[in-house]
């Protein structure tokens, strides 16, 4: 089955969970194959828009559209910023650093596309939210939790790199230099002490939040505090890539590449890897779908980058391999795009099933096949100079 017919079933399944979810949100992974409802929360309903995960469907919704030209595709995206602004203006659990994930699909996208003035300001809303949680003098931006909470405070993870293109985009639309100056500021942090001497990656890391000092490195969702958690590893391939190309700066280049090779290293024969890079053929754990997606993006804008063909290489590999392995056939009942994704391995959720990140960043790699020329919604654009 060749990847134009794949692309083709992703936009079915899509299309498809466009009826099955009307207004509401699936939730952050499948239960054998097929999308509950997002779980009541937060004071919200069943559906509700919570949580760090919701972003990712209008996501799929804009790279629908991206692919196809179909309005339908368009008309739901669209639809979907009302969702977020309420949950802006309403203040529903945005007290975390995830509102990259959330506003960047949902709302920047939504200004880039069709200038929508309220997923504008919701989507400034957010990275205000963002900038809340910079921690001086350490300069990091904290995680999880509340700022004074001994356990949290001075903590961040390696996913947060895909969470500051919010930041970037701030800068641009408004002309306030402090977000992207917090932005560089924290991914320099990163690049310094939550990349190892052997370029694998630790998951967290923690800082003194009265001296600025790095203290330590753990892992929340990695097998150990001494392995690699292989979604980490892959969102510090495409997180440090963009915060190269944000600002130029070669240090995020070098971190990216560090990432990338350790990542090239660790795969078995399949090209798909393990949820965790200590493991292997044989060793009886589980492949993590999502974070070779991940990577494939990555690895994509890290060849556009460089030039380097060896990046580009990786890219078709990883996501010819997805696509002929990893995917529900055709008559299939499950409605996720990708199969054998791990959401959280310690505390079993998620656990061999599709997830909505998986999905996203696997119709994104799509996207990029699709058209060479298409342009990531995590870069800065000119479409992002400063409004009236």
């Amino acid at each position: 089955m060749n990847t134009f017919t794949h692309t083709d079933h992703a936009l079915v399944t899509i299309a498809a969970n466009i009826e099955s979810f009307g207004h509401a949100y699936p939730h952050h992974n499948t239960v054998d194959g097929v999308y509950p409802l997002k779980s009541a929360e937060h004071g919200e309903p069943l559906g509700g828009n919570t949580s760090w995960t919701t972003g990712f469907w209008p996501g799929m919704l804009w790279l629908a559209y991206d692919i196809s030209g179909d309005e339908r595709f368009h008309s739901a995206a669209s639809s979907h910023v009302a969702s977020f602004v309420d949950r802006a203006d309403r203040d529903i659990d945005m007290d975390h650093h995830d509102m990259g994930f959330l506003y960047t699909l949902s709302c920047t996208t939504a200004w880039r596309m069709d200038r929508d003035q309220a997923a504008r300001r919701a989507a400034l809303i957010a990275a205000e939210h963002l900038m809340a949680r910079v921690l001086e003098p350490a300069g990091i931006i904290q995680a999880w939790g509340d700022l004074s909470d001994p356990e949290q405070q001075g903590r961040t993870i390696i996913d947060s790199l895909m969470n500051l293109p919010l930041l970037y985009w701030a800068t641009d639309t408004t002309g306030d230099a402090r977000f992207a100056d917090a932005a560089l500021r924290h991914a320099t942090q990163l690049a310094a002490h939550i990349v190892r001497a052997d370029d694998s990656t630790f998951h967290t890391f923690y800082w003194d939040v009265v001296t600025g000092e790095p203290l330590y490195g753990r892992t929340d969702q990695g097998f150990a505090d001494d392995s690699c958690w292989a979604r980490g590893q892959a969102w510090g391939i495409y997180g440090f890539t963009l915060s190269y190309l944000s600002s130029g700066d070669t240090l995020f280049l070098d971190a990216a590449r560090r990432c990338a090779d350790y990542f090239l290293s660790h795969l078995p024969s399949d090209h798909v890897p393990y949820w965790d890079l200590g493991f292997g053929d044989g060793d009886g754990h589980l492949r993590d779908s999502s974070a070779a997606a991940i990577a494939v993006c990555g690895f994509d804008e890290l060849a556009r980058a460089t030039g380097e063909e060896r990046y580009r290489t990786a890219a078709v590999e990883i996501l010819d391999a997805l696509a002929a392995d990893y995917t529900p056939e055709p008559g299939d009942p499950a409605d996720c795009l990708l199969l054998q994704g791990v959401y959280h391995w310690h505390a079993k959720i998620g656990m061999d099933e599709g997830n909505l990140w998986g999905d996203y960043y696997y119709l994104e790699a799509l996207a990029r096949r699709a058209d060479p020329e298409w342009k990531s919604y995590w870069r800065r654009s000119p479409q992002d100079a400063v409004a009236s």
